[in-house]
């Protein structure tokens, strides 16, 4: 139910020596150290609540949504690229990660679509292709026409796939770890990993040209970011 707060994931904007313990994320779409709890967004970043009661309050009463959805429980995780709406405020949020690795909330316009990101696919039962998404999604398709790697642009009003953006030269890409966190680079080119060695990308940014893996980099847009944040 909760663990140290001295052993939180590092990417917790939270201070480590106010209180012994926190609230652990139950088990959801985002693992421990890729989440952070409901009670932590609205106490620590929305600075909406003072206590679990006042917490449990605002999940109970529907006035936060997570990716149109109302969730009551203040252990549910949520992860990047999730979208945090607060109707009654008409205020709309997606969660990405600073310079610093930290999460942050970012403000945005259009809350109705979510960029998922592509991390495995694979044949089920029936000859069917299962793509496996960043937010614990599972789609079924009958065709094979999409790559790890890839994003797709999720309608969260109709909950259907409203667009595909494959991995590949000079689209936008959000680093999601690795040493240029929190920067949104335009890809080069992706070279194939060798026996133990992972697959890479090459991106530019600033006007140089950097290396990091391939799964850190999150596909956003064409030729500008369809979440509507870019480097500053």
């Amino acid at each position: 139910m909760h663990l140290k707060r001295i052993a939180a994931p590092r990417n917790w904007s939270i201070n480590r020596k106010e209180r012994k313990f926190i609230a652990r994320p139950m088990p959801g779409p985002h693992g421990l150290n890729n989440a952070i709890t409901l009670s932590i967004l609205i106490k620590e970043f929305l600075k909406q609540a003072k206590t679990k009661k006042e917490v449990n309050y605002i999940l109970n009463n529907k006035k936060l949504l997570v990716n149109k959805i109302a969730r009551n429980d203040y252990r549910f995780p949520v992860g990047l690229m999730d979208i945090i709406e607060i109707p009654e405020l008409k205020e709309s949020y997606i969660i990405l990660y600073n310079k610093r690795g930290k999460f942050i909330l970012n403000p945005i316009k259009d809350s109705n679509v979510k960029l998922c990101k592509i991390i495995n696919k694979k044949i089920v039962n029936g000859g069917k292709i299962q793509i496996n998404l960043n937010d614990g999604r599972n789609i079924l398709l009958d065709k094979n026409d999409y790559n790890t790697g890839d994003t797709l642009v999720f309608d969260l009003t109709t909950k259907k796939v409203k667009s595909h953006i494959k991995m590949e030269k000079d689209v936008i890409v959000y680093l999601s770890a690795g040493t240029y966190v929190g920067n949104f680079g335009k890809l080069q080119k992706v070279e194939k990993g060798n026996g133990l060695e992972e697959p890479k990308i090459t991106f530019s940014l600033n006007n140089h040209v950097y290396t990091t893996l391939k799964k850190y980099a999150f596909v956003v847009g064409k030729e500008k970011s369809l979440i509507g944040i870019e480097n500053e």
